[in-house]
């Protein structure tokens, strides 16, 4: 075993028999139309870091240790894809990377080799399960959407009861939000408001005359069934 530099070797008795690289080295390997758990088919591309640290394993353990590592790579990928669901595969590919990493390098470490790490880089779906994917997703946020929107008017209508039984025990509060409500709207010129005589009735007809006088340039006109006394 001879390091790097310069050594000598005794012609015909001695022979360079291996040249080992021991710097990091990368091998990308993939599987195609592999099942996953759930049985979709899908195209997966990764890549594996890994560095010889034993340079004599993987001369005298294996034959080709390059060879080998790209054959289980691509066994270790396939078993993982057939053990995980499409749903996980997806969302947590770091937790596919480390499982990958883990299994290959449980094989490759009796030839000297030291898996470092293994990125998933893509992973292909059919075009059809896509679409239904797509579709599902929608569904999903429409639904959520509409569980919303529906604990808002829960709400704003329990706001709406407590609000009734305030007006109902104090008739000037309902009198004053009637009179806010004509202001809101008359704010804009050239507003018209038709109110029918109930009404009219149930407020105030003075504080209701100064409440229209507040907006300036606004234009009211009352029409009632009966007159007001």
């Amino acid at each position: 075993m001879r390091g790097p530099g310069l050594f000598a070797i005794i012609p015909v008795i001695d022979s360079v028999v291996a040249v080992i690289d021991e710097r990091i080295q990368t091998t990308a390997f993939n599987a195609e139309q592999a099942l996953t758990r759930d049985t979709v088919p899908v195209n997966v591309d990764a890549i594996i870091f890994w560095h010889v640290h034993d340079a004599q394993k993987a001369a005298l353990a294996i034959t080709d240790y390059q060879q080998a590592i790209d054959r289980v790579a691509q066994t270790s990928l396939r078993e993982m894809i057939g053990s995980s669901m499409l749903a996980a595969l997806l969302s947590d590919r770091r937790a596919a990377d480390r499982q990958l990493g883990d299994e290959i390098g449980r094989k490759t470490v009796e030839w000297g080799v030291t898996v470092r790490s293994v990125e998933i880089r893509d992973v292909a779906i059919p075009v059809a399960l896509q679409d239904a994917m797509s579709r599902q997703a929608q569904a999903e946020r429409e639904k959520q959407a509409r569980i919303i929107l529906g604990a808002a008017e829960a709400e704003i209508a329990g706001r709406f009861v407590e609000a009734a039984r305030i007006y109902a025990g104090q008739a000037g509060a309902l009198q004053l939000r009637a009179m806010n409500i004509i202001y809101e709207t008359t704010k804009e010129r050239g507003t018209t408001i038709l109110m029918p005589s109930s009404m009219v009735d149930s407020m105030n007809p003075a504080a209701v005359a100064v409440a229209l006088a507040a907006p300036e340039g606004a234009v009211v006109r009352a029409v009632i069934d009966k007159p007001i006394h």
